[in-house]
């Protein structure tokens, strides 16, 4: 029997040998494959082979075995109309990553996803990204960046489906949210009212940085302490300046927003020299050599993380500037020492 177009398609009903892994140089055919059938021709290998001159009807074969297999397209042979077709009508295999490099980042980030483990996205986002990156994979030696190049994962709090999605739908719909939360020195949990504007990532945590409508003012409220989560019909406009970016006062310590920006001075010495040295801690830092170490002044509004950060340098870390970081300090290191000498 021929198809509509008079093409015999004898072989369209054989079991496809599935290829181990992918020559780069069949991209460009995936995604011309790709094209036919989402075209609605219901194209079948000797219609493509014909159209794709210099390969075989096996090759070609293999080349939607692939992608239905490993690239997880979710193709169709329709016996009526003697040809292939999706099953969603509106998918495409991902586009403009057909050079090698490009894969290869894409397939470096699926570590970077090792921050999302505890959100309901995860899985989602590492089956599409296994989906892009397939044809990296080189037979005998698949995605050898997994084990090479890792992300060790950190303390995390799991957040669950109740609560991440009307979040994400609220950011995307600028809607009011209503949730109960429970603060760092609350003994119970107190319901809240929030205008969402960003979600944010810190060390482990999630946090949602939006306006609070029952405190009239910008917070940070982790997602690991929310529950019954819910999107009201209420909408909001973001206001002007609402990036969490313009608020933090030109420093990168972490989520953190304080009330006024500060001019900081910290001399950092022993090991603590090479740690101040090799980041960026502010936009606007300067630091100096002084006798035994190095001087870091910078300004910031981030006032919790820097006494944090200080305080995790021990004796090689001193804070000269503002007074009250010197006086947080010395209450630090006198607490400290009394429960030392209380425990010994």
């Amino acid at each position: 029997m021929t198809d509509q177009s008079g093409i015999v398609n004898s072989m369209e009903n054989e079991k496809k040998p599935v290829r181990a892994s992918l020559p780069k140089s069949a991209l460009a055919r995936l995604y011309f494959i790709d094209e036919q059938i989402a075209s609605g021709k219901y194209p079948n290998t000797e219609y493509l082979v014909k159209k794709w001159e210099g390969i075989s009807v096996s090759t070609m074969s293999r080349d939607i075995a692939f992608m239905k297999d490993r690239l997880n397209a979710p193709i169709e042979y329709d016996a009526r109309r003697r040809g292939y077709y999706y099953s969603k009508p509106n998918y495409r295999i991902p586009m403009g990553f057909s050079g090698a490099d490009e894969l290869l980042a894409l397939g470096m980030a699926k570590s970077i996803l090792t921050l999302y483990r505890d959100t309901p996205i995860y899985n989602a986002a590492h089956h599409l990204l296994d989906s892009i990156v397939a044809p990296l994979a080189a037979e005998g030696n698949p995605e050898w960046y997994e084990s090479r190049i890792v992300v060790p994962q950190t303390p995390s709090s799991p957040i669950p489906p109740d609560v991440w999605n009307p979040i994400i739908t609220a950011l995307k719909e600028d809607h009011i949210l209503t949730f109960e939360y429970r603060g760092t020195y609350d003994p119970h949990y107190v319901p809240r009212r929030v205008r969402p504007y960003q979600l944010l990532f810190d060390s482990g945590v999630w946090l949602l940085h939006g306006f609070a409508e029952d405190r009239k003012a910008i917070r940070m409220l982790s997602l690991s302490r929310m529950k019954n989560a819910r999107l009201t019909k209420d909408g909001f406009s973001l206001p002007k300046n609402f990036s969490y970016d313009d608020l933090a006062g030109g420093s990168y310590f972490g989520v953190f927003i304080g009330q006024e920006k500060q001019r900081f001075a910290v001399d950092c010495y022993g090991e603590a020299v090479v740690y101040a040295t090799e980041r960026q801690w502010a936009a606007d830092q300067k630091i100096t050599n002084i006798e035994d170490g190095v001087a870091i002044e910078f300004t910031s509004s981030q006032y919790d993380k820097v006494l944090r950060w200080v305080l995790s340098c021990g004796c090689e870390a001193f804070p000269k500037k503002p007074r009250k970081l010197f006086d947080d300090w010395k209450w630090h290191i006198r607490e400290m020492r009394k429960l030392a000498t209380e425990n010994r």
